[in-house]
């Protein structure tokens, strides 16, 4: 016979005394986990916090003030970013819009249809093809870049936006995530009534299994959005005309000059600013689409 252990507050016998300090030491021990969550929340907000500071300064003020103290110069490096070599910094954010976006449309539709085939079809090497994604997963992304340079040169694809574009649309965590989702998200008796009802499969994938998809569609298509922005590696190995670098190689050229010219730093940490702002703002985006979707659903539950 198990024996369920009370608190001592809730006993019979328990005194005034241990029922004033049982609710203490619940209130202290749930001080643990929101002190390492606000550590936590410092240490990636700090660096932001300063990129946000040091934008606003001017290369004296840069080198002669204090860290967190805002400046004087943010209109001024504004004026320099856009003026530097004709603008081209809004041409690495748009080089960024393009493939962030257009490539995790891609991957996400690509995710979409390829998760909800391991999730709802049976069909001879299932399991495998979902191993090798996993494997994928687990891959780290500089092992493939040589090999994919090596693809896209033969290709004859090298130094084309392709050459960045192509390798991001198939994203083995994406397909992950979309396979569970629908495995969890579509019923499986709603898409037998519909093949019953004489639907066709793409019908059922549209019309059924996409709209209930969508939250977590909507999350590939956040992950695959920072992914391709972040990327480094890629557009580093792939581009050789800095016209078509994205913002993070652009910034990486800048801050490589100004080694020799150190007036440039303003002008990397401005960009750096801009650079976060598109994912700052998708992320709020897509944060409020999140809870009108979790409120739809309560209200059609």
């Amino acid at each position: 016979m198990s024996v369920t252990a009370t608190p001592l507050d809730r006993r019979p016998g328990a005194t005034a005394a241990v029922r004033a300090i049982a609710p203490r030491r619940r209130r202290r021990a749930g001080l643990v986990p929101t002190v390492v969550l606000l550590l936590g929340a410092a240490y990636c907000l700090l660096p932001v916090a300063w990129v946000l500071v040091a934008s606003t300064k001017s290369s004296r003020e840069l080198f002669s003030t204090f860290t967190f103290l805002p400046g004087t110069g943010l209109a001024d490096n504004l004026s320099a970013l856009s003026a530097y070599r004709d603008g081209v910094y809004w041409r690495w954010m748009l080089n960024s819009l393009f493939y962030a976006g257009f490539g995790a449309l891609l991957s996400t539709a690509v995710s979409a249809i390829s998760g909800y085939a391991l999730a709802k079809y049976r069909f001879r090497g299932r399991e495998a093809i979902f191993n090798v994604l996993l494997t994928g997963v687990l891959m780290p992304p500089v092992i493939l870049a040589i090999p994919q340079y090596l693809l896209m040169a033969k290709a004859g694809l090298a130094d084309s936006y392709l050459s960045v574009l192509l390798p991001s649309v198939l994203a083995p965590y994406g397909i992950y995530l979309a396979r569970i989702y629908a495995a969890a998200a579509v019923p499986d008796e709603v898409v037998e009534a519909a093949r019953v009802d004489g639907a066709r499969e793409w019908r059922i994938f549209r019309t059924i299994a996409l709209p209930v998809m969508l939250p977590g569609l909507v999350t590939v298509f956040l992950f695959q959005f920072v992914a391709i922005w972040n990327n480094f590696l890629l557009p580093f190995i792939m581009l050789g005309d800095d016209e078509k670098f994205p913002v993070t190689l652009g910034l990486f050229t800048l801050l490589q000059q100004g080694a020799s010219a150190p007036a440039l730093y303003t002008l990397v940490i401005t960009g750096a600013m801009l650079a976060i702002m598109p994912l700052i703002a998708l992320f709020l985006v897509i944060q409020r689409f999140w809870s009108l979707d979790l409120l739809s659903g309560a209200v059609k539950s």
